[in-house]
């Protein structure tokens, strides 16, 4: 499957935030997860176009303000420009302490109203937002993470999830904070609170297939488990009627027992299934039989 990051990210690209309040929220958001504030100047860094292009339209549109780009760097890594915007004009300050960037508040102010935290949301994760799903063939499972330079809006975004009912866990990566839930159920819960119908339908497909996939592996492992047995019993069968054999016992025997004893002989490796098919009996009929050959076998044994 594609990478479900990107599935989710074009859908959050194609419907951005439309009301001056939640255009603000997600501009705060993307300054979280991107931006930081020194000496004066604000900057932002992205690898994403597209992202880039959003991000610089919400300054223009909430605080009038051009970011102008200051370095274009390859990251040999990701095989991509690492892009570098800043702004140092008048106000830059006043922009940083509105949107949460000095304080780490972005996410306290847009949780005060609805359409501004779904807003917000959205952009933490087109910012630092990343998620994985279980591949066939893998050992992955689901993950969804959201990635701050700074513990203190990771600590502030962690808080800010449980309006969503999203539980959130933190730790550290470098120099960085994370924050990840770990389970299909959050994945799921996310991708529809953002809207992501797309996703959700994906991961309602994979779920379906990793059921189907389950269910298969537990059916091979109890047709495996099941010819074990068969197996180890055709051997105890075997060696207890050779034996019977050898003592002379088995001429004695009633008609009945001897074939049964002479078809597990020349036929170790069918089931009692194919065995009872062969003699014409029920699988039970043939099952007693053997039993009464065993006990047979163990009395002769005690004799010994």
């Amino acid at each position: 499957m594609a990478n479900f990051t990107s599935e989710v990210k074009r859908e959050l690209f194609a419907a951005p935030p439309q009301k001056p309040c939640c255009k603000k929220a997600a501009f705060s958001a993307l300054l979280a997860t991107c931006g930081s504030f020194h000496e004066g100047s604000i900057e932002f860094v992205s690898e994403n176009e597209r992202l880039t292009a959003i991000f610089l339209a919400l300054a223009e549109s909430v605080f009038e303000v051009r970011f102008e780009l200051k370095e274009a760097a390859f990251d040999p890594k990701r095989e991509r420009d690492r892009l570098t915007f800043s702004y140092a004009g008048e106000g830059a300050g006043r922009i940083a302490s509105e949107t949460g960037l000095l304080d780490g508040s972005a996410f306290v102010r847009a949780s005060e109203r609805e359409c501004c935290a779904l807003s917000a949301l959205k952009a933490a994760f087109l910012g630092g937002g990343s998620c994985t799903v279980p591949q066939a063939g893998t050992r992955t499972g689901y993950h969804l993470e959201f990635v701050f330079p700074r513990a203190r809006d990771a600590e502030a975004f962690t808080e800010f999830l449980l309006q969503f009912d999203l539980l959130g866990k933190t730790t550290r990566r470098g120099e960085r904070t994370l924050v990840y839930l770990k389970s299909g159920d959050m994945l799921s819960d996310f991708c529809s609170v953002v809207g992501a119908e797309g996703a959700l339908k994906k991961l309602a497909d994979i779920a379906a297939e990793r059921q189907e996939r389950n269910n298969s592996n537990r059916v091979s492992n109890c047709y495996a488990r099941n010819t074990d047995r068969t197996a180890i019993a055709s051997v105890t069968q075997l060696k207890a009627f050779r034996e019977l054999y050898e003592k002379g016992v088995f001429e004695s025997l009633p008609e009945q027992l001897k074939e049964a004893a002479k078809c597990r002989v020349e036929h170790p490796t069918e089931s009692l299934q194919e065995l009872a098919g062969r003699l014409g009996v029920s699988k039970s009929c043939l099952n007693h039989r053997f039993r009464k050959l065993m006990e047979l076998y163990k009395s002769t044994e005690e004799q010994a």
